[in-house]
């Protein structure tokens, strides 16, 4: 008679997923500043090459405090109140060393950056209040009421309304725009959120992909084909991008008027026609490599979860979001690679893509980045939410 195989084990919760890329991003790049006490902050990549902080990628710092802050919420849903604070006090450790790498200021060149970090500080002081800690969370909203005010600079009637992205003022883009409508509907600035969304859909959403094209630049001298306005040339740059559907899609939700949400039951229906692949016949989200495309699909995986928790979007596209959330993360779970000499001290390490494992995407010995890693972290939270 054969012997009795032994039973695999059970595949481990969404939420201990979550914990486990969290501990793996953290070990791998969480450092303190040129080695100075009570500071953190992330290095671009592992194994290190001098500075930890070199070169300064200011928007991936941003998403690794979202990141943290979906541990900490995460940790309360889980009633462990010590965990939760212990995160909460990582991210006011994180915004401090940003606020200091960047010259002992929140400005910044490029205004999609500071929205970034509008949105994460707002987020950090949702935990605090969470936590009933009142201190923090004021020092928060001086963090958040700076980085509102160089926003709200950049959004201007030129060009019909948007965002500028950079100081050279020469480009408004989505990448600007819809994360700073995202911000000010938070801050319960409804009119104004809306005001850039509705321009979003006249400048930028294309009929025929029903997704949002990346911008549109003022160039002179004019070029051919272009639009005139000013004597400066309009050129529409029409690239699609995974994160530009989901900070529109969070501030379409947020907003949650009806017209708004009958936008968002469109937006992510497009998402799931134009902007995923199959894997062994499942759909996932298509990813955009390394770099800062390494964050893409992480970004639109946060607000396709907001979607799917937010309950008077309809049940079609609350369901659509959910699935897209979870098969691309169950991908990216089953593609990790566990390096280390034993296997209590082992870190995970994720693939860039939810169809490569990431020991051919990222194989043994080369250099890994922040941005994929970090990704994966925020796929891995997102699906512990739906």
């Amino acid at each position: 008679m054969p012997a009795a195989s032994t039973p695999a084990p059970p595949d481990p919760s969404w939420d201990a997923r979550a914990a486990e890329a969290e501990r793996s991003v953290t070990t791998l790049f969480g450092a303190r500043l040129a080695g100075m006490p009570f500071t953190h902050l992330a290095r671009v990549a592992h194994p290190a090459r001098g500075r930890v902080d070199n070169p300064w990628h200011y928007w991936w710092q941003a998403h690794y405090l979202d990141a943290i802050i979906d541990a900490g919420l995460r940790s309360l849903r889980g009633g462990d109140i010590d965990e939760a604070r212990a995160r909460a006090r990582r991210g006011d450790r994180l915004l401090r060393t940003i606020r200091l790498r960047n010259r002992a200021r929140w400005v910044n060149d490029y205004y999609d950056d500071m929205a970034w970090l509008a949105l994460a500080a707002g987020r950090l002081a949702v935990l605090h209040a969470a936590l009933g800690r009142a201190r923090p969370q004021r020092r928060l909203r001086t963090a958040e009421r700076d980085l509102t005010r160089q926003l709200s600079s950049a959004l201007t009637t030129e060009l019909g309304g948007g965002l500028f992205w950079s100081v050279e003022r020469d480009f408004k883009n989505v990448p600007a725009s819809a994360p700073a409508a995202l911000h000010l509907a938070r801050l319960g600035r409804l009119d104004e959120a809306r005001g850039i969304v509705d321009w979003l859909y006249t400048r930028l959403w294309s009929a025929e992909s029903r997704l949002f094209l990346d911008g549109v630049r003022l160039t002179s001298p004019p070029s051919e084909g272009s639009a005139r306005r000013g004597g400066r040339a309009e050129v529409v740059v029409p690239d699609i991008w995974s994160y530009n559907q989901g900070t529109v899609l969070g501030a379409l939700v947020t907003i949650g008027d009806e017209q708004s949400l009958r936008r968002a039951a469109d937006l992510v229906a497009a998402v799931g026609d134009r902007l995923t692949t199959e894997a062994d016949g499942i759909r996932l989200l298509r990813t955009h490599g390394d770099g800062d495309g390494g964050l893409f699909t992480g970004i639109l995986g946060r607000y396709l979860a907001l979607a799917a928790t937010t309950e008077r979007l309809a049940p079609d596209a609350r369901d659509m979001a959910s699935q897209l959330v979870s098969a691309t993360a169950e991908g990216l779970w089953r593609g990790r690679d566990l390096r280390g000499r034993d296997r209590s001290t082992a870190v995970s390490v994720w693939s860039p893509d939810p169809r490569s494992p990431a020991r051919t995407s990222q194989p043994p010995g080369s250099r890994i980045e922040l941005s994929t890693q970090v990704q994966a972290w925020m796929l891995l939270e997102a699906a512990a939410v739906v």
